[in-house]
C-alpha cells in the first residue's frame, strides 16, 4: 500500500497578510488550495490513502475534501491542541495501515518521485530518509551536512548571511517503528527530538534531489507559487 501523511494543521503566522482565514495548506493558489496540488501529485504516484493531520480550522479541509480525492481515500486526524509535528505524525500513524509510509509538509511542494525515494529508504535498511535540496539562499532553513555515502552527519543552525546549502525539503519516508515509543497526544519536535537526536546512533541517509520546489510560508514565495504551480 501507498500510504502518506500530511502535516497540514499550521496556522500560517507568516501568511496572514495575504490569507487570514484559512488554514495555511489551504491558501488558494491560482483558484484552488494549496493542498490540492500535493493530492494530485500523490494520485498521480498511485497513492491510495493519505491521513491529513489537521488542527487550526480542520473544518474548512474536511468540507472541502471529504473522504476521497481522485481515488485517494482520505482520513483525518485532528489535533485537539498543538502536538507539534513529531506529536502530529505519531497521532496520525494511528490511523495509517502500512508499515512504510511518506510523511509530506503540507506548505511545501518537492515534486520528486516518491516510489525512488521509497526504494532509497528501503535499500539504505534505515528507518528515517530525508529529503534534501540545494539552494542558494539557505537563511530561512538551516543546513544539513552528509558524508560521502549520504549519511547524515550534521544539522546546521539558521545563518543571518547568504550562504548555500543542502535544505530540509519536508518530505520523509519512515518506518513507523522510528516512533512506536512515543506515546499518543504527546506534543514534540519531529525535526528537534527526533532527527536531530538520532542521527549519530542510527544511520539517517538523506535523498537529494533538485526537482521544484516550493515552500508558500512567507508572502512573497505564496505570491510566485501563483504563477509556477499551474505551469507544472
Amino acid at each position: 500500500m501507498n500510504e502518506a501523511i500530511i502535516l497540514a494543521g499550521g496556522f500560517g503566522t507568516r501568511l496572514r497578510s495575504v490569507v487570514s482565514d484559512l488554514p495555511k495548506p489551504m491558501a488558494p493558489v491560482a483558484g484552488k488550495p494549496f493542498l490540492e496540488y500535493l493530492l494530485t501529485r500523490l494520485a498521480k504516484q498511485h497513492y491510495t490513502h493519505v491521513v491529513l493531520s489537521t488542527g487550526y480550522l480542520h473544518e474548512t479541509i474536511e468540507q472541502h475534501f471529504g473522504s476521497c480525492f481522485e481515488g485517494i481515500e482520505l482520513s483525518y486526524a485532528v489535533e485537539d491542541t498543538p502536538l507539534g509535528t513529531g506529536g502530529a505524525i505519531v497521532n496520525a500513524l494511528q490511523h495509517c495501515k502500512a508499515d512504510d509510509v511518506s510523511v509530506l509538509n503540507g506548505d511545501t511542494l518537492f515534486n520528486i518521485d516518491l516510489m525512488h525515494l521509497r526504494q532509497f529508504r528501503s535499500h539504505h535498511n534505515t528507518p528515517l530518509a530525508i529529503v534534501l535540496r540545494q539552494v542558494d539562499d539557505a537563511r530561512r532553513y538551516g543546513t544539513v551536512q552528509t558524508d560521502a555515502n549520504g549519511r547524515i552527519v550534521a544539522f546546521c543552525e539558521k545563518k543571518e548571511t547568504l550562504c548555500s546549502g543542502l535544505i530540509n525539503g519536508g518530505i520523509y519516508q519512515i518506518s513507523r517503528s522510528l516512533l512506536s515509543s512515543y506515546p499518543v497526544g504527546t506534543p514534540f519536535s519531529f525535526e528537534r527530538d527526533v532527527m536531530q537526536q538520532i542521527y549519530n546512533e542510527i544511520p539517517v541517509f538523506a535523498y537529494i534531489d533538485n526537482a521544484y520546489f516550493i515552500d508558500i510560508g512567507i508572502p512573497e514565495d505564496y505570491l510566485r507559487a501563483q504563477k509556477e504551480l499551474p505551469l507544472l
